[in-house]
C-alpha cells in the first residue's frame, strides 16, 4: 500500500480500493439541528470491517464478507485495503461479494407475492422442521464470489407436491448462509463472525448461519456498521462495536450444506 499526502489529506492506495483518512474537516453537515464537521472518509465495507473488527459479513440486498488478514488472495476472493488509523502499519483484508441475499426475499415478496413483508420470512422458516429437500440458488443477477459467473441463472431444486411457500422462503434464507460459507471457504479459518445489515435482525437466519459455519455468529447492536466505522475513523478510535446477540452452533448442518453444493453444481453445469 502506498501513501500520497495532498494539502493535509492522506490517501492510502490498496489493491482494489482507495481509502482516505483526513487531518482536517472536509466540510460540514446538519444533524438533529446541529452543524457537525465531516472529518473522515472511508470505503463502505472497509468502514464496516473497522467497526466489527477482524471478520464481518454485511447482510443486505447482497452480502459482503471481509476478513482482515495479510494472507494473499485465494481463488474466488479479492485482496483489498483495510482501514487503519494514523501511525498503524498498512492493513489488508480478503473480500467476497455475494450478489443476491436479501434481494431474494424481496423477489419472493414483490415478484411472486409469497410474503407480505420481509420480516415474515423468519416466522415461516421457523415453522418448518427441515427444508424438505428444497434448495434455491438465487442467481438472479448471476453469481459473485467465489464463482464469478455472471451468466448463471437462478435455480430451485427438490420441489415435490409437499413443498409450500414456507419451503421457498426458508430456501432463500438458507441460501444467504450457504453463500457466506462458500466465500469463507476461500479465506483463513475463523473462530467468530460478526454480522450486520438488515438481514442480521433475522434471528432464524443468524442461528442457521452459525450452524452452517460451525462457529459463533455475533450480531451488531447497530446494524449500520458503515456509519459507525466511519465515525470511529474520524475520532481516531479503534474498538469493536457493541454486540446485540451471540448465536452458538447448535445443529450439524453438513448434510444440508452438501445438498446446497449439489444444487449449485446443477446451476453451474
Amino acid at each position: 500500500m502506498s501513501e500520497l499526502a495532498v494539502e493535509g489529506v492522506h490517501t492510502y492506495y490498496g489493491d482494489s480500493h482507495i481509502l482516505q483518512q483526513v487531518s482536517f474537516a472536509l466540510g460540514e453537515g446538519r444533524l438533529l439541528g446541529h452543524t457537525l464537521p465531516i472529518e473522515g472518509i472511508a470505503g463502505d465495507q472497509q468502514a464496516a470491517l473497522f467497526a466489527a473488527g477482524g471478520a464481518k459479513a454485511t447482510f443486505g440486498t447482497g452480502s459482503f464478507v471481509l476478513v482482515e488478514t495479510e494472507e494473499p488472495a485465494r481463488e474466488g476472493v479479492l485482496r483489498t485495503a483495510a482501514a487503519r488509523l494514523d501511525g498503524e502499519p498498512a492493513k489488508h483484508a480478503l473480500e467476497g461479494a455475494v450478489f443476491v441475499t436479501g434481494a431474494a426475499i424481496q423477489w419472493l415478496r414483490d415478484g411472486l407475492g409469497l410474503i407480505d413483508d420481509a420480516a415474515e420470512s423468519e416466522q415461516l422458516a421457523a415453522s418448518l422442521a427441515d427444508n424438505g429437500g428444497v434448495y434455491f440458488v438465487p442467481a438472479l443477477a448471476g453469481l459473485g464470489s467465489p464463482h464469478w459467473r455472471p451468466d448463471a441463472r437462478g435455480t430451485i431444486t427438490g420441489l415435490t407436491s409437499g413443498a409450500m411457500r414456507a419451503h421457498l422462503v426458508r430456501a432463500a434464507l438458507e441460501a444467504a448462509a450457504y453463500q457466506t460459507r462458500d466465500v469463507l471457504e476461500a479465506m483463513p479459518k475463523l473462530e467468530l463472525l460478526r454480522a450486520d445489515g438488515g438481514m442480521s435482525r433475522n434471528r432464524w437466519l443468524m442461528q442457521f448461519q452459525a450452524d452452517v459455519l460451525g462457529i459463533p455468529v455475533e450480531t451488531a447492536r447497530e446494524p449500520e456498521q458503515t456509519a459507525l466505522g466511519a465515525a470511529l475513523l474520524a475520532l481516531g478510535r479503534r474498538q469493536a462495536s457493541p454486540i446485540r446477540e451471540r448465536f452458538e452452533p447448535q445443529d450439524d448442518a453438513e448434510r444440508l450444506y452438501a445438498g446446497w453444493r449439489e444444487a449449485l453444481r446443477k446451476t453451474l453445469a
